[in-house]
């Protein structure tokens, strides 16, 4: 079954001074969060950016994919633990994103384990959705 989920923003002013509030309308989960182009540019100073929601939506896909795979292999994870690192250069773009991970998985040994992983972050729906940009992996056993 497809799921749609939504969000808002409302940004007031122009881009430099301006700010922004997003909410997150399908589950209510974080509401009126700020956003401003210094926290995506400069220091987050307790504001959000859209490269720390991607980083949040890629860590937690890549987490489930690599879980999933590892299931499905019979060589289920106790526990993974997975950061995404989502680089911003302002006038370029999203340069690239970094994930990293570590699993807790029994019965599998490294050279299983980054394989699995490898296939998680070519497979996720969010990497495949920013395949316009470069992903890059660290992967070990803890």
């Amino acid at each position: 079954m497809a799921t749609t989920r939504s969000a808002h923003t409302v940004w007031e002013g122009n881009l430099i001074e301006g700010q922004g509030v997003v909410n997150f309308d399908s589950s209510g989960a974080i509401e009126a969060q700020p956003v401003t182009w210094a926290s995506r540019s400069q220091d987050a100073n307790g504001k959000t950016s859209p490269e720390e929601l991607i980083a949040a939506a890629h860590s937690s896909c890549f987490s489930m994919a690599l879980s999933h795979a590892l299931n499905g292999a019979g060589t289920p994870s106790t526990k993974l633990v997975t950061s995404a690192d989502v680089n911003f250069q302002p006038g370029e773009g999203i340069t690239g994103i970094h994930l990293t991970v570590e699993g807790t998985v029994p019965g599998i040994d490294d050279e299983a384990f980054v394989a699995a992983a490898e296939d998680a972050k070519k497979n996720c729906p969010v990497s495949q959705a920013l395949t316009g940009t470069t992903i890059t992996l660290s992967a070990k056993l803890a």
